[in-house]
């Protein structure tokens, strides 16, 4: 990590490793199984993420002042969201054998969140992380050391796709600051 004026930690910029066809087809498999509760599972990484990430709430004015996971969970602007994080996650699985959508995606994305929503880039990183750990847990029995590796990728591959696409459009946090 390199620090930048002493108040923000900023991430250099990762490269994803190749997915191999063998990890691609695990991950659709995986994901299959995952995107049939899509919904609820998509709800489950999301409070997690507010839960062990609070700062992450400020750019939702609809739900950044809830504190219960239980509210959050009745909260109809987060299911709307989760059912959008899911949307594009699954778009990106479907087309794993396509690097170009899926770069395509992934930069419409990192955009909108660099542009319109002002969102700092290391949530994406945390977000994937904890969609990691709820897919983990809930689907212990198909996450086998192999499925868990494919999905690291994965993970970095999201990354690394969304930062790239704030680095293109010359995002900083503020003034002076460089990714």
């Amino acid at each position: 990590m390199e620090k930048v004026q002493g108040e923000m930690e900023i991430e250099r910029w990762e490269r994803s490793e190749e997915i191999s066809d063998a990890e691609k087809k695990v991950i659709q498999e995986t994901w299959s199984r995952v995107y049939a509760n899509c919904e609820d599972v998509g709800v489950s990484i999301l409070i997690r993420f507010f839960v062990n990430f609070p700062s992450a709430k400020q750019y939702f004015s609809q739900f950044k002042h809830m504190e219960d996971p239980l509210e959050m969970e009745r909260s109809l602007q987060l299911r709307k969201h989760a059912q959008r994080v899911m949307g594009a996650i699954n778009t990106v699985v479907e087309n794993l054998s396509d690097p170009e959508k899926v770069s395509s995606i992934l930069a419409l994305v990192g955009k909108a969140h660099a542009l319109k929503h002002k969102v700092e880039p290391i949530y994406f990183k945390k977000l994937t992380g904890v969609m990691l750990e709820v897919i983990a847990e809930e689907y212990a029995n198909d996450f086998t050391p192999e499925v868990h590796s494919a999905w690291t990728k994965m993970k970095t591959l999201i990354y690394t796709h969304v930062t790239a696409a704030y680095k293109e459009v010359g995002w900083a946090p503020y003034p002076n600051a460089t990714l």
